[in-house]
């Protein structure tokens, strides 16, 4: 029996790893939380992973508000990056599989065209460098792993943009979106399923898993409302018109030629993935 650990189970893609992993039946997958353990208790965390003798722990858990990180340097360093360096050190020595969730925050988001595998990374934002720090960590102390970077994910389980806009548009006569920030939407559903396949390979490396395709926040807006049937004005600002606490990349699209080249199936377009999201909330 292949057995797959996922930290951070009670999340958007944990939540969908654990259903995904259902319809297997050579795979055993067990989900933990913070109210199984805590990440920056390093002894537990070593002891839980070691007992357990999973085969892949597939590392979801993080601090993911971009915002908030901000003002919580310490905290998110040490949940996003210090913790990943304990984990990677006990799957290594383990012999156990790592795969690290990170992010297209990586980059700066200046380049004009996809960002490749291969691109050196230069967060503009504390969540950004976290998770850097991170992927460097798991390169340096684990020799099985799988670095998966992706971006704007939305799910069944926790908030998202999807679901943000659908319930603004019950109450608000007109929303203003970003349209100068580029990315692609990315299906927890599609992306859960991609994670179980990989695992179960020996295929190591980065890799930038996103659904096909890529728009603004502004045309994903639109295509949410457009397949809701929401008749809501929609108007399109930049980023400076929007105050945040952490700069966001403009460019945010991943190449995906580690995917392509290691024989993997490349995501549906988001576009469809988001029809198929909708039909289920």
């Amino acid at each position: 029996m292949f057995k797959i650990l996922v930290t951070g189970a009670l999340g958007m893609l944990g939540h969908d790893i654990l259903s995904a992993g259902l319809s297997y039946n050579n795979i055993e997958i067990k989900g933990i939380d913070i109210n199984d353990f805590n990440l920056l208790h390093t002894e537990g965390l070593k002891n839980y992973i070691s007992e357990s003798q999973p085969n892949v722990v597939i590392h979801c858990a993080a601090f993911t508000d971009v915002d908030k990180a901000e003002s919580m340097p310490e905290q998110t360093f040490k949940i996003n990056s210090a913790s990943v360096r304990d984990i990677a050190n006990v799957c290594n020595a383990n012999q156990i599989k790592l795969i690290l969730i990170s992010t297209d925050y990586v980059f700066n988001g200046s380049k004009q065209t996809p960002y490749y595998e291969y691109d050196t990374p230069e967060p503009i934002n504390i969540y950004g460098w976290s998770k850097y720090y991170a992927e460097n960590y798991v390169r340096d102390f684990c020799n099985k792993y799988f670095i998966v970077r992706t971006s704007w994910l939305f799910g069944i389980n926790g908030n998202n943009f999807v679901k943000t806009i659908l319930n603004k548009a019950k109450t608000e006569k007109e929303l203003k979106i970003v349209n100068d920030q580029v990315g692609s939407p990315t299906y927890t559903k599609d992306l859960a399923k991609f994670l179980i396949e990989l695992s179960l390979t020996d295929k190591y490396g980065i890799y930038h898993v996103t659904n096909s395709g890529y728009c603004s926040w502004y045309e994903f807006a639109k295509e949410i409302l457009k397949i809701s049937n929401k008749d809501i004005k929609l108007i399109p600002i930049e980023s400076k018109d929007l105050v945040r606490l952490a700069k966001r990349p403009l460019n945010s699209v991943l190449h995906k030629t580690a995917l392509m080249s290691s024989g993997f199936t490349l995501l549906q377009n988001w576009k469809l993935a988001l029809e198929d999201y909708l039909r289920h909330i």
